[in-house]
């Protein structure tokens, strides 16, 4: 992690005024919630997990289902706290620079470390909810997955309708699924804020899954310095004026350094 690097990042961050920050799996590895397609990834060590995040099959197959509400139980999520990649993008909205936080995690640690939830958008939805792929109705997770515990291997809906019956229609994470439509408004808030940022911070992600990725090009066209911090190469370190590689947990924090005081 070259010091002239980090202090020449450092600068742009401070000149700022209007920041968005992108941020993907990288930067809860260290919290010991795995990536999907990494080396240690769920779904390079499981293939076959990757059904269970495709609708067509979660629908269709029960056995898909009741594969997924174990695993989702036995997650690592559960138990992670953020780390110090997460504190340093809080320091970043106290310092008074952050305008938007897209995140394609579904972890909530952004929120658990202390982000305004009202400047987030998960992109990818949230495994802290469930939703029902009938009527649409969503309920915090942890009682579904006691409800799962106690028994049920697929357990369904129980909201009321209108006409007094329970829906009954099959339950699912509140994440975005293979297959399945990213929400327009969510997209819509994240282009704009794209369009309008002085400076785009892509953090942890490799920048290969779109549409989310397709934020770093549009916050380009409309004239913003672009800052990737990763833990490897990316897709569009060539569209990026500094590109810092490295651990999260310390690179991150380096570069917020001052920026309170600043901010002050």
């Amino acid at each position: 992690m070259p010091t002239d690097a980090i202090d020449r990042t450092r600068a742009l961050l401070l000149q700022a005024r209007r920041i968005v920050a992108l941020t993907g799996a990288g930067i809860s590895t260290d919290s010991g919630v795995p990536d999907f397609r990494g080396p240690d990834g769920v779904w390079t060590k499981n293939p076959e997990a990757e059904k269970m995040a495709t609708l067509d099959a979660y629908r269709r197959d029960p056995m898909v289902r009741q594969r997924a509400w174990q695993s989702r139980l036995t997650s690592p999520m559960w138990d992670a706290q953020p780390n110090a990649g997460h504190a340093a993008l809080v320091d970043l909205e106290r310092s008074g620079r952050l305008d938007t936080l897209v995140t394609q995690n579904i972890d909530g640690l952004h929120q658990k470390a202390g982000q305004s939830p009202e400047r987030i958008i998960e992109i990818h939805g949230t495994a802290l909810e469930i939703a029902c792929l009938r009527c649409g109705a969503r309920q915090p997770t942890a009682p579904v997955h006691d409800r799962v515990r106690a028994g049920e291997v697929d357990p369904a809906c129980r909201e009321v309708l209108g006409d007094q019956s329970v829906c009954g229609g099959i339950l699912k994470s509140a994440t975005i699924s293979f297959g399945q439509s990213l929400v327009a408004a969510d997209l819509a808030r994240a282009d704009a804020a794209a369009r309008h940022c002085d400076l785009f911070l892509a953090v942890g992600s490799t920048l290969g899954v779109f549409p989310a990725a397709g934020l770093v090009p549009t916050a380009v066209r409309h004239g913003a310095v672009v800052v990737i911090v990763n833990g490897g190469p990316t897709e569009m370190d060539s569209l990026a004026d500094e590109v810092i590689c490295g651990p999260l947990s310390t690179s991150l924090p380096a570069l917020m350094e001052g920026l309170l005081r600043a901010g002050e």
